[in-house]
């Protein structure tokens, strides 16, 4: 068999003799084939190749046997032995000795072997190996992994078994002071409490009895020796409040109680140009341009601003500075008219009665205070629990009424009988401190607002909810006001918004009132309703008193009113444009 080219001959050949050329061929393009390439240049031994082999044995070349990723054929041709060579080179830890497929990884970085332990013996051994920086090997038993020298150094013991014994613990522990006293606030047996030190050469001997017991870490030691005290014993605030003694309760008279017709200053003015007993609303209400009055008297921050009934002409304040105090709004040029002081922490709330006769305080010294308005006296003092704070107090409004509503720190909402002193019924629905109470649908029903991020509708004296709210995306609701219409009432949101629910049966959220353009998040800011229903209005954190139109929703100008935030804002029930406002700092302002 002959091929075109110049003694080529096919590999089936045994003879190596040369073949005659014919000298009447006709002459042809030469083709080059394939080398003949012997793979032993793979394992790069020398071997003795024919002549016809035009590859030497040369590692540099192997490139002209190695097929590119992107080649469809082979360069060369590759004899049968060379197929069926063994892989060369690392074996593939995952690929089955009996076929090509790969084996299946127990992990996504390789294979990991499954070991069987108990949680507590996982968290020991994880601790321990923060703390110290090795741990034991689950898979070899007496074998441990990470910093051997200190796996060494401590015997291997883990977190648990390094634990000090009873008699270390307890040689620590008897070098501890006492706890002392808690009704000695300085001075020798002082009360240390948790903060007793420790000293290394002084021992105790009230700590040496209690040697044989083991303390936890978070425990701590309760003695029941009394140390003697040389200094005078004081209450102990520090730890608990004592009970309210009526001593404690004290009013002072700053201005005049009488006028020069022997009328007090719960009469209601006649001389003033206006008919203060007016039904409130009667007037068109206007947005107040400037500053009429400021009264300077408290020196913290004011918690509570509330009018008159009816008729506003005194105006109520409750301050961080633990007092209430009685402004008069009308006579002898708004002068401070009496102190109230009985409590000891700061007032939270405070409310007048239907009549205004009395008023109820609430503090963060967990009392409820009846006061009489004219002569100062504390009434009556009452206490949901030793532990809850009150937030909002209520009377309920009616003209003969004797009860009330108090919205507690305790997830509660308690009823009292101011002439039995008791507790009437309790609301116990919320999951969080109670912060409004609305009375609507004709005073048959209340509305309640928590931190729990829910709204509750309730029938008086039946402590059952008839409407629950709670969405998504609601927030605290920490301040309310009622329309003077009877069918909605504005809440103030901790989202920077006022949002309108329905006092109705439904109690639905009106979408198409919310008043947004102020900021409040972190503050109770205080709202208010114009007696006309034509406008409402609400502090702001930057120290701006904010109004919106009630049927637009439309936002007017703001006005500068304190330097601090403006924490409570009340329109006045008669006049047509004048509000009171209260801020942080300390400061009451009368706005025209």
């Amino acid at each position: 068999m002959v091929l075109l080219g110049d003694q080529y001959a096919s590999s089936d050949e045994d003879s190596s003799k040369p073949v005659p050329r014919d000298e009447t061929a006709i002459a042809a393009t030469p083709v080059v084939a394939a080398p003949d390439v012997s793979l032993d240049v793979w394992s790069h031994s020398n071997h003795d190749h024919p002549a016809s082999t035009n590859v030497m044995q040369d590692p540099m070349r192997l490139s002209l046997m190695l097929a590119k990723p992107t080649d469809n054929s082979l360069t060369y041709n590759v004899p049968f032995e060379d197929l069926a060579r063994p892989a060369q080179g690392p074996l593939n830890p995952y690929k089955s000795t009996t076929g090509n497929a790969l084996k299946r990884k127990s992990a996504l970085t390789g294979d990991a072997s499954e070991a069987s332990f108990s949680e507590a013996t996982f968290r020991t051994q994880h601790r321990t190996f923060q703390s110290l920086g090795y741990a034991n090997d689950p898979s070899v038993n007496g074998a441990y992994v990470g910093d051997l020298t200190k796996a060494q150094a401590f015997e291997g013991k883990d977190i648990v078994q390094m634990r000090p014994s009873k008699e270390d613990s307890a040689a620590f522990r008897q070098k501890r002071q006492r706890k002392g006293d808690a009704s000695i606030i300085e001075g020798e047996g002082a009360y240390r409490g948790p903060w007793a030190k420790y000293q290394n050469d002084q021992m105790y001997e009230d700590e040496a009895a209690l040697g044989d017991e083991e303390l936890a870490s978070d425990e701590e030691y309760l003695e029941e020796a009394i140390v003697p005290a040389k200094s005078s014993v004081v209450g102990k605030l520090a730890s608990d409040y004592q009970s309210d003694l009526s001593a404690t309760e004290t009013s002072k008279l700053e201005g005049t109680l009488y006028d020069y017709q022997g009328r007090t200053f719960l009469s209601i003015p006649q001389d003033q140009g206006i008919d203060l007993k007016q039904e409130p609303g009667t007037q068109k209400n206007y947005i107040p341009k400037k500053l009429k009055h400021t009264w300077k008297s408290h020196t913290k921050a004011i918690n509570a601003l509330r009018f008159f009934p009816g008729s506003g002409h005194l105006l109520l304040s409750a301050s961080a500075d633990t007092t209430v105090k009685l402004w008069d709004v009308y006579r002898n040029k708004s002068e401070l008219l009496r102190t109230y002081s009985g409590h000891l922490k700061s007032v939270t709330d405070t409310t007048f009665s239907n009549d205004g006769k009395q008023f109820l305080t609430g503090s963060f010294d967990r009392y409820i205070k009846l006061w009489d308005t004219e002569t100062g006296a504390c009434i009556s003092r009452f206490q949901t629990s030793s532990k809850a704070v009150p937030h909002v107090l209520r009377f309920y409004p009616s003209t003969d009424t004797n009860e009330f509503l108090v919205g507690t720190s305790d997830k509660k909402i308690v009823q009292f009988d101011i002439r039995s002193g008791k507790m009437a019924q309790e609301y116990d629905h919320h999951l969080q401190a109670v912060n409004t109470i609305t009375f609507v649908d004709e005073n048959r029903r209340f509305i309640t607002t928590s931190d729990d991020k829910s709204l509750r509708a309730w029938e008086y004296n039946i402590p059952v909810p008839i409407k629950y709210i709670a969405e998504p995306y609601m927030y605290s609701l920490v301040r309310a006001a009622p329309h003077p219409n009877g069918k909605s009432v504005a809440f103030q949101s901790a989202d920077n918004q006022v949002v309108v629910y329905a006092s109705t049966d439904r109690f639905r959220q009106n979408r198409k009132k919310s008043f947004r353009g102020h900021n409040t998040a972190g503050y109770a800011i205080d709202l208010s309703i114009s007696p006309d229903g034509q406008f409402l209005m609400s502090g702001d954190s930057g120290g701006y008193l904010c109004f919106w139109d009630w049927k637009s929703c439309k936002m007017f100008p703001q006005l500068k009113a304190h330097d601090g935030p403006v924490i409570c804002a009340q329109w006045h029930p008669q006049e047509t444009s004048r509000v009171a406002t209260g801020g942080l700092d300390g400061a009451i302002k009368y706005w025209d």
